[in-house]
Order: C-alpha cells, then structure tokens, then sequence
C-alpha cells in the first residue's frame, strides 16, 4: 500500500513526459516555420536568378 502511494505522489516521470511534450511542440512548429520560410526563400532566389539572367552587364568607369 505504501508502495503505491509513493507512485502516485511521485511526480517526476510526469514533469519529464510534459517537458517532453513541450518540447516536440517546439519541433513541430519550427519545422513548420522553416518549410515555409525555406519556400519563400527559394522563390525569391529563382525569380532574382532569373531576372539577372536576362540582364546584360556592363561597367562604365568615371575618369576624373
């Protein structure tokens, strides 16, 4: 009997499972926020590639 009380009153697996579980939230919602970013990103690298493709270059120098 005192057994099982000492396991109920024992809180500490509980606390590690919570902070677990925050922790893999956090996960998710990182991740989550890289895919998105990580697209945006990738978007706006091929439309700048793109645009500077069609671009021709030219350096003009000032004498002074």
């Amino acid at each position: 009997m005192k057994f099982i009380k000492k396991i109920r009153q024992n809180e500490e697996g509980a606390t590690a499972i919570e902070y677990g579980l925050i922790a893999a939230l956090i996960a998710v919602a990182a991740i989550t926020a890289m895919q998105s970013l990580g697209g945006n990103l990738s978007t706006t690298f091929n439309k700048v590639s793109t645009e500077m493709a069609g671009t021709t270059t030219t350096s003009t120098t000032t004498g002074g």
